[in-house]
């Protein structure tokens, strides 16, 4: 059920609104748009007889919701949702880039990836301290070791820390030190993670599962909006196929197919969706121009000491070529009020990119 308020309607017809809602036994979820406030109803296990809430002051019309999720479509917020963390923000018109190492492995390794990263002019940085891993015998994280230097890097580069839950206990440490909760493609539907994040005041990165479909996706999302945090950003990964030259398949077309259903923002992981280096900014060009509100990068220091995934791993001078390629198509895309991560590129002739500028910089630290 969705209850459509009226353009004019005031904050105390509204809450008159959900009060009703929650004393007969169900649960409200006010989303406030530019033009209207939409509340969303769950908790009900059978239809409802929406005449209810039809007379009730500043409702404009009540309408029954088919579709088996209901908080995330554009039914319920037709503006799009927009992630905000302090100064750094996922689904506006800027592009959004988290980067950083599969696993933290070290202060050096990650200060060095760090240091990169925030050249680059991205906000985030992720990097996991637990590791579901597919073999028992792989390096599962560095555990609270890893949380001391990942505190550091947050502390030292001004950055936001994306990092994964594993279980539910995890959730509890990344509130207190970290920013964004990641829910990893073998979590998507592990139902009581998905219910402790959606009581977290963080926000929640959600990957897709590994052979989910676009309405489960979806749905789990649902089970974390319908916990109270909206504040939910939806990751393509790559699912499993019978294609054997690519770790994933990319499915990019879930873009703009979410787009047409829901106002969550929706970024693409190429370094998953791909597993080998030389796919990933090809992958990640294609990401941005389907409509990707950012990527998530890998990057090490030394891929080929990294202690997982190294195959898709980007050395400092490919991401930071990947960030001026993908920079230059968004611009393209969305040219109007939008010159890109916290105005560090725009398309002024010879201006030199991030990769040119990270030689000459290296070239000054060799003379000096």
């Amino acid at each position: 059920m969705l209850i459509v308020m009226k353009p004019g309607a005031t904050a105390s017809e509204i809450d008159a609104v959900i009060n009703i809602i929650e004393t007969v036994g169900f649960r409200a979820h006010s989303m406030p748009g530019a033009t209207r406030t939409a509340i969303g109803i769950t908790g009900n296990e059978g239809p409802i007889d929406g005449r209810r809430f039809e007379n009730l002051a500043g409702v404009a019309e009540v309408i029954r919701v088919t579709k088996p999720y209901k908080l995330i479509t554009l039914d319920l917020r037709p503006d799009r949702t927009i992630v905000r963390l302090d100064d750094a923000t996922i689904g506006d018109s800027k592009l959004s880039i988290i980067a950083g190492p599969c696993a933290i492995e070290s202060r050096d390794q990650a200060f060095a990836i760090a240091t990169i990263v925030q050249q680059s002019g991205a906000r985030f940085f992720r990097g996991c301290v637990w590791k579901p891993r597919t073999s028992p015998y792989t390096f599962q994280g560095m555990g609270d070791k890893g949380w001391e230097i990942l505190s550091a890097v947050r502390d030292e580069f001004d950055l936001k820390i994306v990092t994964e839950a594993v279980e539910e206990s995890h959730i509890d440490v990344i509130e207190n030190l970290g920013d964004v909760i990641q829910i990893g493609a073998r979590n998507m539907q592990n139902f009581p993670l998905l219910k402790r994040a959606g009581r977290s005041r963080l926000p929640v990165l959600l990957k897709r599962g590994m052979a989910a479909t676009l309405e489960e996706w979806l749905l789990a999302a649902e089970y974390i909006m319908a916990e109270g945090n909206y504040n939910v950003i939806l990751c393509e990964r790559g699912v499993r196929t019978f294609a054997q030259h690519t770790r994933n398949t990319l499915d990019l077309a879930s873009v703009p197919a979410i787009r047409r259903i829901s106002h969550l923002p929706v970024m693409v992981d190429p370094s998953h969706g791909t597993g080998t280096a030389y796919m990933v900014t090809p992958l990640a060009r294609a990401g941005v121009a389907a409509g990707a509100d950012g990527l998530m990068i890998e990057v090490h220091n030394r891929p080929e000491l990294a202690l997982s995934d190294s195959a898709q791993a980007l050395t400092p001078s490919q991401y930071l070529e990947l960030v001026d390629e993908v920079q230059a198509i968004h611009q393209v895309m969305a040219p109007t009020g939008n010159d890109g991560l916290n105005n560090r590129r725009n398309m002024t002739p010879g201006k030199p990119s991030l990769l040119e500028q990270s030689r000459h910089s290296n070239r000054r630290e060799s003379l000096s």
